[in-house]
């Protein structure tokens, strides 16, 4: 195996490659967003979000769903996985706060920003939907820490 794609530990700090750190994204960010996303199609939630890209289809929504997913997954891995994601309970931890604050970020703030609705609006919807980037946040952290300790040991 080629040095560079050697995971190093060093206390408190991770050294997985870019490439690693890329493919963890990915799958965390998949991984979490299918979950999130059955319980979004649960709640009939799909075709809201569908609406920010001028669509009212729950496959069109599940698939928008899922690119966000991903590239929040990649925001957490790419920039802080070497330092935040050392360990299950350390990825579990900084998945759950990440989720919320892309709960506070998402649907409090920019969508409806981009839908013309009240801001920070809490409601049973939006208490759900904490519920749901919580638990998409968990287990991008989790997946992230797997595939970012798994590919070397």
């Amino acid at each position: 195996m080629s040095e560079s794609n050697t995971v190093t530990r060093q206390p408190g700090v991770l050294t997985a490659p870019l490439g690693t750190r890329a493919l963890a994204g990915v799958l965390g960010g998949l991984a979490g967003g299918i979950v999130f996303g059955m319980m979004m199609a649960m709640m009939g939630l799909l075709p809201m979000l569908a609406s920010m890209v001028g669509s009212s289809s729950a496959f069109v929504g599940f698939a928008l769903h899922l690119m966000i997913s991903v590239a929040i997954g990649l925001g957490l891995t790419l920039l802080f996985g070497n330092w935040l994601l050392t360990g299950y309970g350390r990825g579990a931890l900084v998945g759950l706060g990440y989720g919320a604050i892309w709960w506070v970020l998402g649907p409090l703030l920019m969508m409806p920003l981009m839908l013309g609705m009240p801001l920070f609006t809490l409601d049973t919807t939006a208490l759900l939907s904490l519920m749901g980037h919580l638990i998409y946040g968990a287990i991008l952290g989790l997946t992230a820490v797997r595939v970012m300790q798994g590919r070397h040991e």
